[in-house]
């Protein structure tokens, strides 16, 4: 396992669309161990794979319940929605307030190979939404929402 370098905000590859993964192989496995080795060390609570300069449709996250990766992770259904403070360990220094579902539920595959499904309210729903979107080049920057102070 190692530490991986993390993408910072201004890297084109951020804002590149991730491929699916059309094979679980020993370097996608080794990609996974290294991402949460990478996202424990950066405190995160989760982390996509072109974070880690890697254009391939792969997330890790970890809300303090064990770690899970999400291998070509796609949302089935979202329900309500909540404004919060989001940041990113590639906008290091920065948070902002963005809409999210309450609760979403999502397929990929595991390790294995073996598709799940997973249900996530809250801040499980708000981190599926903010990896997932990594996987199409979108930042939560790109999402905030004005407070009401006006500001962004």
């Amino acid at each position: 396992m190692a530490i991986r370098n993390i993408r910072k905000y201004g890297d084109e590859l951020l804002r590149k669309r991730s491929r699916e993964v059309d094979k679980i192989d020993k370097r996608i496995l080794t990609l996974i161990e290294d991402m949460k080795e990478t996202m424990y060390s950066a405190n995160g609570v989760g982390l996509a794979a072109p974070q880690v300069g890697i254009l391939k449709r792969v997330v890790v996250i970890d809300i303090g319940e064990g770690p899970m990766a999400f291998i070509n992770p796609e949302i089935l259904e979202t329900k309500g929605s909540y404004v919060d403070s989001e940041g990113c360990l590639s906008i290091p220094g920065q948070d902002g307030m963005v809409e999210r579902p309450e609760y979403v539920k999502a397929k990929a595959l595991n390790e294995k190979g073996e598709e799940f499904i997973v249900e996530g309210r809250e801040l499980m729903a708000r981190a599926m939404c903010h990896e997932f979107d990594h996987l199409d080049g979108v930042l939560f920057i790109d999402k905030l929402v004005k407070t009401e102070s006006g500001e962004e």
